[in-house]
């Protein structure tokens, strides 16, 4: 069954030349991964990590990072190097990353945050770093208050549902003095021209994806997720990214005594929902260009 389903998704895929790059962009819980695996073992190549969770070195169920079975199947990089307490952003995945464009091993880019893929492939913008200050000042603030201090053409360009995103853009207002959405008018040329790469999206039916998440988390259960969460209990730090995974918050909670391990799983599987949700709808406005592909074919 497993052959006959990888055949399938196969089929659906462009032509895959020996000196291109693979972009393989989704939602979570798609098969992403599975995809750049198939890629890599028929055509060749070296995984590479385009997602912003399965960069901490601390996250391998909670994140659904690949196994180490998977791992030794083909070359895995840039997954699980960052320290739980480190600042990653996109700037320093897209300096990170670049080296391995030039390697003499294809890269598999593969991964569901969307900026990762479009700041290699569109291009970034060259924003200083937040001082510390200015960050703990948006940590204080709700996400209202964030809104409101932001200009309307970079309210027009983000997820004003996603705090971690305006927050960005209210740091960069502050500390610059110049809004986002200048900064990004300024945007370098990009590293990789999109058209010398194989580009793929995955455009997923929603109730086959919701199906998928609701069985996610209670595999995530059933490796090991809690005791994964447990280790790094006496570390917990909410403001840090690392401890903002889809998961870790319901599952802490769970462990401090002030959620269910029922009620954890459900509101962890709602929050996937919903950020499953915001991935679909930035592909679909943001890769239009990209080879869609129907991971529903091959189930």
């Amino acid at each position: 069954m497993a052959d006959t389903n990888e055949n399938r998704l196969w089929a659906q895929l462009p032509p895959i030349p020996d000196d291109k790059p693979v972009l393989i962009a989704g939602p979570t819980a798609s098969g992403k991964s599975a995809l750049a695996l198939l890629i890599a073992e028929r055509c060749g190549g070296v995984i590479v990590n385009a997602d912003a969770s399965q960069v901490y070195d601390c996250w391998r169920i909670i994140s659904a990072r690949p196994s180490i079975e998977e791992e030794k199947r083909a070359p895995h990089l840039m997954y699980g190097h960052v320290a739980y307490d480190q600042t990653y952003s996109t700037g320093h995945w897209l300096r990170d990353v670049t080296p391995l464009l030039k390697q003499k091993q294809r890269p598999i880019i593969v991964g569901g945050t969307g900026l990762y893929f479009t700041a290699l492939t569109e291009g970034m913008a060259e924003i200083p770093a937040t001082p510390p200050e200015i960050r703990a000042e948006a940590d204080a603030l709700s996400l209202r208050n964030l809104i409101e201090g932001l200009d309307l053409l970079t309210l027009q360009k983000i997820d004003t549902q996603n705090r971690a995103r305006v927050q960005r853009a209210w740091e960069v207002q502050t500390a610059t003095g110049r809004s986002l959405a200048d900064w990004q008018a300024d945007t370098p040329a990009p590293i990789l021209d999109l058209g010398n790469t194989v580009p793929i999206v995955f455009d997923v039916e929603k109730s086959w994806l919701l199906d998928r998440i609701n069985r996610r988390f209670d595999q995530m259960l059933d490796q090991g997720a809690m005791a994964e969460v447990a280790a790094m209990q006496n570390r917990f730090d909410p403001s840090l990214p690392a401890f903002k995974a889809i998961g870790v918050p319901e599952l802490m909670a769970c462990l401090e005594g002030r959620m269910s391990q029922e009620e954890a799983r459900d509101r962890a599987t709602i929050a996937t929902r919903q950020f499953a949700k915001r991935q679909r709808t930035w592909f679909r406005a943001r890769m239009k260009s990209w080879h869609h592909i129907d991971a529903a074919s091959h189930q």
